[in-house]
């Protein structure tokens, strides 16, 4: 055999190796790569309206003021500032500001426009405790479903829901000059002013609620791509002067007696749609620290894990000096042996202040059949 016939056949059986090498270590390197991490990324669950309508309610307050006027507004940042209209705080320092878990916070006007209906209110409490995301670079279209959250006529965290029906539009309300809003089917009332308008596929604020025609379905919000750096101005350098308002004026809160009745009501139907939506972290945060320290938080998801659609059908409030005890009859579905049962349950609440803020304190329930 020549060289070059020896060299020919060298060649192939360093080949052939070479491939059976090859063979060798993807044998074992594939099966571990498989073991791992999935190759392609599984989507998190789409959220329900029930899921977006919750967790937005959350970041919406009510909003009060000693001139008597009443608005909404909404957390968007985690200095605790709350984005609403120029013409729910005007000419004012100070707000009275309830919160969904039933809080009632001061907060102080640290920025506030006299031509666009837009206006900052921080509230030092609430640094921290979460926040709505905003939509921060493209506007809405015709046709999108959205949500309005705010509180008509002092009914606090009420719910519309509607589309956008129009975009650009423009008015006048002295003094006050609104352009390039988004026509929204859902109506704007007194008290909606100044709370989220909410993409129900997403949670993300669209715009700020702002007018509404009278006897009609017809509102307008604000797009909030239009105000944000006006609104985030104000959030890094707040208004030292306010308009119409000396340096060192105060105003005072007016205080009006404080209707324990209404407030414990609102606190345990706000608990049940707390545990309705699933969310037993927040629901937690609603009891007392006596509560808590009895019941772990394992335990307390454990009691509510199968029990779902719960609606109170009957409740009937005593109020004591600085409590209330609230008995409230409720409807559920629990499941039981792998299939779900109506069951009807009657359960008393006291509900007072711990560390300043209301808590359900305890509870005591009886089977109703």
């Amino acid at each position: 055999m020549n060289w070059k016939a020896m060299l020919i056949s060298l060649g192939i059986l360093l080949l052939l190796g070479g491939g059976f090498l090859t063979y060798i270590e993807l044998k074992e390197i594939i099966p571990r790569q498989l073991n791992g991490s999935p190759l392609i990324a599984v989507g998190e669950k789409k959220k329900s309206l029930k899921d977006i309508i919750f967790e937005t309610q959350k970041y919406v307050v009510m909003i009060e003021t000693d001139t008597g006027i009443q608005g909404s507004g909404f957390l968007y940042n985690e200095q605790g500032d709350l984005i609403t209209n120029a013409h729910v705080v005007s000419g004012v320092r100070q707000v009275k500001v309830k919160t969904a878990d039933a809080r009632e916070l001061i907060g102080e006007v640290i920025g506030i426009s006299t031509e666009v209906d837009v206006a900052v209110v921080r509230v030092p409490e609430l640094a921290n405790s979460g926040s709505l995301s905003l939509v921060k670079y493209e506007k809405s279209s015709v046709g999108d479903e959205v949500l309005s959250i705010g509180s008509p006529l002092g009914l606090q965290n009420t719910v519309t829901t509607g589309m956008v029906s129009g975009v650009g539009r423009s008015l006048q309300i002295a003094p006050y000059t609104y352009s390039d809003l988004y026509q929204i089917s859902t109506p704007i009332s007194h008290g909606n002013s100044g709370g989220p308008l909410v993409d129900t596929s997403t949670g993300y604020v669209l715009g700020i609620n702002s007018a509404g025609l009278e006897n009609s379905s017809i509102g307008f919000s604000i797009p909030i791509v239009n105000v944000l750096p006006l609104i985030e101005g104000w959030s890094k350098e707040p208004m030292t002067m306010l308009p119409g308002i000396a340096l060192n004026e105060e105003s005072e809160i007016v205080e009006e007696t404080k209707r324990l009745d209404q407030l414990a009501s609102y606190l345990v139907a706000h608990f049940y749609d707390a545990i309705n939506i699933g969310d037993y972290v927040y629901a937690y945060t609603l009891l007392g620290s006596s509560w808590q320290e009895g019941t772990s938080y394992v335990k307390f998801r454990e009691n509510y894990i199968t029990t779902r659609n719960i609606s109170i059908d009957d409740q009937h409030i005593t109020l004591g000096d600085d409590e209330a005890t609230i008995t409230v009859v409720i409807s559920a579905d629990e499941r039981v042996d792998g299939s779900f049962k109506l069951t009807k349950q009657q359960i008393s609440f006291r509900v007072g202040y711990d560390d300043d803020q209301l808590k359900l304190l305890n509870s005591k329930s009886k089977l109703l059949q």
